[in-house]
C-alpha cells in the first residue's frame, strides 16, 4: 500500500513556473513508476509525465515537452515536478501516481493522491 500526497498547486501567471511534490509512505517507494497525470473541467484524466524506478527513463506529454520536468529522490520517496512557461491551457487538477511498471497510461497506476489545483491565468 501506497499512499500519496501532493503539494506545491497554486495561482500563477502565464509564462509562471511552479513545483509539485508528491511524497510517498512507506519504504518501496523505489519499486513503484511514478507519474503525473491532469484533469480539467469536463475534460478525461491524462497523463503529463511518468519517471520509472530508479528515474532513469522519462515520458511526456507533447503538450509539456520541454516546459516541464519529471524527477524523483528516492531517499526522500518524493516525486517532483517543474512546470515551466505556464500556459492557461495547464489549468487542471494534478495527480501524483504509483503503479508497478514505467507506463503513460493510467490503468497502469494502482495508487493515487487527492489532487493539487493548479491555475494559470492570462
Amino acid at each position: 500500500q501506497v499512499q500519496l500526497v501532493e503539494s506545491g498547486g497554486g495561482l500563477v501567471q502565464a509564462g509562471g513556473s511552479l513545483r509539485l511534490s508528491c511524497a510517498a509512505s512507506g519504504r518501496t517507494f523505489s519499486m513503484y513508476a511514478m507519474g503525473w497525470f491532469r484533469q480539467a473541467p469536463g475534460k478525461e484524466r491524462d497523463v503529463v509525465a511518468a519517471i520509472s524506478r530508479s528515474g532513469g527513463m522519462t515520458y511526456y506529454a507533447d503538450s509539456v515537452k520541454g516546459r516541464f520536468t519529471i524527477s524523483r529522490d528516492n531517499a526522500k520517496n518524493t516525486v517532483f515536478l517543474q512546470m515551466n512557461s505556464l500556459k492557461p491551457e495547464d489549468t487542471a487538477v494534478y495527480y501524483c501516481a504509483a503503479g508497478g511498471g514505467f507506463s503513460h497510461l493510467k490503468n497502469a497506476y494502482n495508487y493515487w493522491g487527492q489532487g493539487t489545483q493548479v491555475t494559470v491565468s492570462s
